[in-house]
């Protein structure tokens, strides 16, 4: 299961948090909407990995041994975590943090 990377994690909150201090939004209000946030980033991770593992749809075995197919949950709950993310984002005025991998080209 790839989850999020601590450092990337770590890189996503510092930006949140330095476009807070940017637009004037500082104090422990702003900084629990940041936390909240980020388990969200942590949430939306596994929700994806689960889906990654079992596909849109999982075969289950009911109660008298029928063998079907159902959605996976994590789809829906999914959408709803993203939902709310930008919802946080857009609330505090913030744009989504974008990871920049360094590269050879960048000292140029």
């Amino acid at each position: 299961m790839v989850i999020i990377d601590k450092k990337t994690r770590n890189i996503i909150e510092r930006d949140l948090l330095n476009q807070l201090e940017n637009v004037g939004h500082v104090g422990e209000y702003y900084n629990d909407l940041i936390t909240h946030y980020m388990e969200l980033v942590d949430l939306k991770e596994k929700l994806q990995a689960d889906i990654r593992k079992n596909g849109l749809r999982m075969e289950i075995t009911s109660g008298n041994g029928i063998e079907t197919t159902k959605p996976n949950e994590s789809v829906e709950r999914l959408i709803k975590v993203s939902a709310q993310m930008l919802k946080i984002l857009s609330e505090l005025g913030l744009k989504v943090p974008t990871i920049r991998e360094k590269n050879d080209d960048d000292g140029l």
